[in-house]
């Protein structure tokens, strides 16, 4: 199974190396801060698959990180988990109204939140526990970095691996050409909308080289999808 990035934001240094043990020891890549400035950069640098946020923290707190990420397109949907002493029920309702996907109370068992953390990531992304990726007649063995359609072997270059990735873990969802930028590419100066485009139209030749349907629909003034109903 292919490696989920973590980003634990937590000022606690010993809880916080026991939870990066334990989450390491199962195959997690956790990456870690104590403070909530620093914590919104990692975020754009290491692109996290969860976050564990906790509530006090240094600099900003873990409610306004939270609400920031939320309002940013590129880190909308990452899931975020909040770790917090503060267990009364107004506090939880404030965390998970602000757009926490789960809110777990200090003290609690590491044994526990490695299980928590992991049934976020299956209801909300579970794409992310594959290791095999598809969609109609075309696979994708994510640790062999391997395609197949119908059967036969469809060559990609790197970018177009990762922009087919990120199409069969969201079948069926229109994406902006900005949105694959953020997602897809890591954002570099030279990189703009037309680029997108480019790699779309290399992705559609190589899946269709056999002359079968073309799975990505171009939706006028929105952008591209994987979709074999269009």
């Amino acid at each position: 199974m292919t490696s989920k990035r973590m980003l634990l934001v937590e000022d606690d240094r010993p809880l916080a190396d026991l939870v990066a043990f334990h989450f390491e020891r199962v195959g997690y890549s956790v990456t870690r801060t104590a403070d909530g400035e620093e914590a919104l950069i990692l975020v754009e640098e290491t692109r996290p698959d969860v976050i564990l946020l906790d509530w006090m923290i240094e600099g900003i707190s873990g409610i306004e990180v939270c609400r920031r990420l939320r309002r940013r397109s590129a880190t909308s949907n990452v899931p975020i988990i909040m770790l917090t002493a503060r267990g009364d029920e107004s506090d939880r309702i404030r965390g998970l109204d602000t757009g926490a996907d789960d809110y777990v109370t200090k003290p609690f068992s590491p044994r526990e939140l490695v299980a928590r953390v992991g049934a976020v990531l299956r209801r909300i992304r579970p794409a992310l526990n594959a290791e095999r990726l598809g969609y109609a007649d075309v696979e994708m063995d994510v640790a062999a970095h391997r395609v197949r359609r119908s059967g036969i072997a469809v060559p990609l270059g790197p970018t177009e691996f990762r922009l087919l990735k990120h199409f069969l873990e969201h079948p069926g969802r229109v994406f902006s050409r900005e949105r694959l930028l953020e997602t897809v590419w890591a954002h570099g100066p030279d990189i703009d909308a037309r680029t997108v485009d480019v790699h779309v139209r290399r992705l559609r030749q190589s899946l269709n080289a056999g002359g079968q349907a073309d799975l990505i629909r171009t939706v006028r003034s929105a952008g591209y999808a994987l979709d074999n109903n269009g």
